[in-house]
């Protein structure tokens, strides 16, 4: 850490206003919430809550680096992720919950998590890329080895989730089975060496307190960021479904794009905030360690919630639509996966990731999005049958030694 550059009471006190501004951004909403404020506008119904989360994601960022000082990163991205991806829980165990009672919201909860996972790779990694080559013209991401946590925990979860669609429900076993995943990647997580970040502004001065105050402020800004996302994520949401529903947007779109994206912001604002300061790894981790979360915990905790609400163990039984979405889910995963399995992620996969996405948005019709989801796997497997660097990469992760691919 190079503080002599960033030492002087003019670099302290921008860092400090910043923290303050940031902080402001937050209250501002806790502020709203605690004394039930009424707002009446309707662009300010959504702006307010989103501009808390812009700033809420700012503090979270600096609680995920100095954590790092005393946890591993993975572990550190992994506690980021899940306090980020809160609203995006919140969301969709509303929706399974009320499908114990009422039938409809069985549609919705897929939706919503499906929507949800597509749009974290489509739009999030190629977003992370061009973050990352805005702030440091480098065309390509390369991953440290210890994200191979992540990737083992991917790989078993996504060969999981084609079981699902299937067999056509989710059921307490699938809730069994992808907490015991998630565990598995939590226990590696918590066990992954610890390596200094490199840190600036707010963090560098704050990481040269005494341990003791050090960590007082990293759980403050876990506290604060965690709290203001966790209140303001359902009215930033609320307040954009409401715009959709004027423009006459249907229900089931509405539930599956425009409420992610609201509650997926967190996570895409803070690994932005990483690329753009040429903390790749930090930057893209964030966001596979999402997927990872989003992709074990989330999926598995519907059937429960669901079980839960209705008062006896049952299972989770999905249309034809709602088996087309998630295996269309499932095959982007894989793909995704293959793409990025040699611990490297560049343009061509940003492109291919976006359009991929993007395409598919104009196509309702099912045989058109099983097409999509067969040329995921499709390229996926030529993919990898067609690079022994992504083959030995993929066997290496399972293997105690390091990953047998050369970056």
């Amino acid at each position: 850490m190079n503080t002599e550059a960033n030492d002087s009471p003019k670099s302290q006190l921008k860092s400090w206003l910043f923290i303050a501004s940031m902080t402001l951004v937050c209250a501002q909403w806790l502020i709203v919430r605690l004394f039930h404020i009424e707002i009446h506008n309707v662009m300010m119904e959504a702006f307010l809550p989103g501009l808390a989360i812009f700033g809420a994601a700012y503090v979270l960022s600096w609680g995920a680096e100095l954590l790092q000082l005393d946890l591993p990163q993975t572990f550190a991205l992994l506690l980021l992720a899940l306090i980020a991806v809160l609203p995006e829980y919140a969301v969709d165990m509303y929706f399974a919950w009320m499908a114990g009672k009422d039938p409809q919201y069985m549609g919705w909860a897929t939706a919503n998590m499906t929507g949800a996972n597509r749009l974290l790779i489509g739009v999030g990694w190629p977003v992370v890329l061009l973050a990352f080559w805005w702030g440091t013209r480098q065309k390509q991401i390369v991953l440290e080895e210890s994200h191979k946590i992540e990737f083992r925990a991917l790989v078993i979860a996504t060969l999981y989730c084609f079981v699902i669609p299937i067999k056509g429900s989710l059921s307490l076993v699938d809730f069994v089975i992808l907490l015991g995943v998630f565990g598995f990647y939590l226990w590696g997580a918590m066990h992954a060496e610890v390596n200094e970040p490199e840190l600036e502004g707010p963090t560098e001065h704050i990481a040269q307190f005494r341990p003791a105050v050090r960590r007082l402020f990293t759980v403050l800004f876990f506290l604060v960021a965690g709290t203001t996302i966790f209140l303001a994520a359902e009215p930033f949401a609320e307040g954009l479904l409401k715009a959709g529903r004027t423009l006459g947007i249907e229900e089931f779109i509405l539930v599956q794009w425009l409420a992610p994206l609201a509650s997926e912001s967190p996570e895409f604002i803070v690994a932005v905030l990483f690329a753009m300061r040429g903390l790749a790894g930090a930057s893209l981790g964030t966001l596979i360690s999402s997927k990872v979360n989003q992709w074990t915990l989330l999926v598995g905790m519907l059937p429960l919630v669901f079980s839960l609400s209705a008062g006896h163990a049952g299972s989770m039984v999905m249309d034809s639509r709602q088996v087309e979405e998630i295996f269309l889910t499932a095959a982007q995963s894989f793909f995704a996966l293959i793409l990025i399995i040699d611990f490297t992620f560049g343009w061509w996969e940003a492109l291919l990731l976006l359009v991929l996405f993007i395409t598919q948005l104009f196509f309702t019709d099912p045989f058109v999005r099983y097409v999509y989801a067969y040329v995921y796997i499709g390229l996926g497997i030529m993919l990898l049958v067609g690079s022994s660097r992504r083959r030995n990469c993929l066997i290496g992760l399972f293997k105690k030694k390091s990953c047998c691919c050369d970056k």
